[in-house]
């Protein structure tokens, strides 16, 4: 009976611990998916300043635009977020008003039970005082009593119904009191949000008026656009750097969890036969004595209930979604890519640029505030404002394929997210000192420019 014990405790501790370790290995993953971001975050931070360190030295006049454009950016993205955040708040008070009406119908119809109770029993003149002091048989007397009894519960049970739709009627409320304190605040956000937008667009256009004679010099200066070049060639080669010790990080991490599933396997699989072998000496044991029989099916019922709940977390801990890892999840690009913005083509790949240099991708003229789309699924490895380019966005879409989009407006998304595709990631603009709004897209491959032309749909 000692080893029965045993036997059932076994199974049921390896029950309990496997579940916790399940949970504990999920959050662990997630935890570590969360420290990688963070360090990408942190290496592109790093290498923004270095970029910025060694412009600081020359005089340009597109610096002047950096801040408000940076600023005009950064209010629009918060603009989509704080819309989004509007129109859940919105959805909820809806559905919390719903919830509200159907609580004040359960409410009123178990209001009306108990009422219907209350006026049967006092129109029967049923009470335990009248019916002991009735002077009727006993055994009438007692049945009365236990019919009073009934009744006396289901009263109780009437009223604490009434109860429990009172306290869920009065947390729906207050939780939409709270629901509409967050909505006025994000109204109230967003109001000064816009007006904030409006005068930093005011503060760009002084500021752009200012400098535009002093803009054209430039861009009409071969040795401009060389530097612009040799900007945007720097950053993409220190991202590469950046995205391959990430890679080689998230290599290491997922070796590391396969090693510890397959030892958290071998322990599984020894502890289970370690049970098994002991379920057998049970069993030999058990089936020695009838006397114990009744036992033997406890134990049974508990061992295979037990068994039950560990293939029930063994289906759960393989179904759990695990910590996803960019660097496995990006396949790359393939041709046939739809354009991230529709509009007309300016400038071909490898030609020459009539104002000096060649062109490294192309421009794609569309209205200002025109939604620009991820090409591919990816992860944003760069998203801030780069001199000459304005505001700009990287995605890195695995096999050391990026794809870059320039002169943007508004930049909707930031480094460490992971985009679809088509999803929207920035608006087009005319930042970086450009005159006319457009998008400059480029594809790069090995940290090389490649004709975005042959890679997008014809």
């Amino acid at each position: 009976m000692q080893r029965i014990g045993l036997a059932v405790l076994l199974v049921m501790w390896l029950g309990s611990a496997a579940a916790a370790d399940s949970s504990v290995a999920l959050k662990g993953r997630q935890a570590e998916a969360q420290a990688q971001q963070a360090r990408l975050r942190d290496r592109i931070d790093t290498l923004q300043k270095d970029i910025v360190r060694q412009e600081s030295s020359r005089k340009d006049a597109a610096n002047a635009l950096r801040e408000s454009e940076k600023a005009i950016s950064d209010i629009d993205r918060r603009l989509l977020e704080l819309d989004q955040q509007q129109r859940q708040a919105e959805a909820d008070i809806k559905r919390l008003e719903e919830e509200t009406v159907q609580q004040n119908q359960i409410l009123t119809r178990r209001r009306a039970e108990l009422a219907d109770q209350l006026r049967a029993q006092y129109a029967s003149g049923l009470s335990p005082w009248a019916a002991l002091l009735s002077g009727d048989d006993p055994q009438a007397i007692g049945r009365e009593l236990g019919y009073l009894s009934y009744v006396s519960q289901a009263q109780a049970e009437a009223v604490r119904a009434v109860d429990e739709s009172i306290q869920t009627l009065t947390q729906l409320q207050a939780r939409t009191a709270e629901r509409r304190k967050d909505l006025a605040r994000l109204e109230q956000e967003t109001r000064s949000k816009k007006a904030e937008l409006v005068e930093q667009k005011a503060e760009r256009q002084r500021v752009l008026n200012d400098i535009s004679e002093q803009l054209k010099q430039q861009k009409a200066q071969a040795e401009t656009l060389q530097r612009d070049d040799q900007r945007l060639g720097r950053l993409i080669t220190g991202l590469e750097a950046a995205i391959a010790k990430q890679v080689e990080e998230e290599r290491i991490a997922e070796e590391r969890r396969r090693e510890a599933a397959r030892q958290e396997e071998a322990r599984r699989r020894e502890a289970e036969r370690l049970a098994q072998e002991e379920r057998k000496r049970r069993e030999q044991e058990l089936l020695k004595s009838r006397r114990d029989q009744e036992a033997a099916t406890r134990a049974r019922e508990q061992v295979e209930a037990a068994r039950a709940r560990e293939r029930a977390q063994e289906q759960s801990q393989a179904a759990a979604p695990a910590a996803p890892s960019p660097a496995t999840a990006l396949q790359g690009l393939s041709q046939g890519l739809p354009y991230p913005v529709r509009g007309q083509v300016q400038g071909r790949f490898g030609m020459e640029r009539p104002e000096g240099g060649r062109w490294r991708g192309i421009v794609l003229r569309a209205q200002e505030g025109t939604r620009v789309n991820a090409i591919a699924a990816g992860r944003v490895v760069y998203a801030d404002w780069l001199n000459g380019f304005g505001n700009i966005l990287i995605l890195d879409h695995g096999q050391q394929y990026l794809s870059v989009y320039a002169y943007n407006q508004s930049l909707l998304k930031q480094v460490g997210q992971v985009v679809s595709a088509g999803e929207a990631i920035a608006t087009v603009g005319a930042t970086g000192g450009q005159v006319e709004s457009g998008l400059y897209f480029e594809i790069r491959h090995q940290g090389k420019p490649v004709n975005p032309l042959l890679w997008l749909a014809r």
